[in-house]
């Protein structure tokens, strides 16, 4: 999976693409926070899709779009309150909270959760995000009237 950004006036654009199988690739994009679009690219007898995706990646760098390290997003954690160590039952809600969230940030382009943990009264997911507040945004609206809607607070691990 390749993701690029590109931040234009204060909105920031994404482009990514991933393979779906040996033939075929999928690439999305749109702007940060909204579903946007996706397409597949696939091979044909004359050229592979890998070959007809690089040189859309060749496009959208020329364009200024560019990867976003990983130690430059910003650590999201979505925490609750349970008791003590936590049951199976609040480990299979956290497995998932945590697939929404890979799905939602990853449609909206704004990050991945990247997994979470439990025990001593909480019980937090993780996921790593291009723009803070924009995702928590995103995540409140999502997680309402949900199962997940009694979260404690969602917080940026680093403030």
């Amino acid at each position: 999976m390749l993701k690029l950004y590109r931040k234009d006036a204060g909105i920031i654009n994404y482009w990514e693409t991933w393979d779906k199988d040996d033939k075929t690739g999928l690439i999305h994009w749109g702007i940060a926070g909204e579903k946007g679009q996706s397409g597949e690219v696939r091979s044909s007898l004359l050229s592979n899709f890998r070959r007809k995706i690089q040189t859309i990646i060749n496009k959208k760098i020329e364009e200024g779009y560019k990867q976003i390290n990983i130690d430059d997003h910003y650590t999201l954690l979505i925490e609750y309150v349970i008791e003590g160590m936590g049951t199976p039952l609040d480990v299979e809600k956290r497995t998932r909270l945590q697939n929404k969230m890979d799905e939602i940030l990853g449609w909206t382009g704004l990050g991945h959760c990247d997994g979470g943990s439990i025990g001593s009264g909480t019980m937090e997911v993780c996921c790593f995000v291009i723009d803070f507040n924009l995702a928590k945004t995103v995540i409140e609206r999502s997680l309402q009237d949900t199962e997940f809607a009694n979260y404690m607070r969602i917080y940026d691990e680093n403030e």
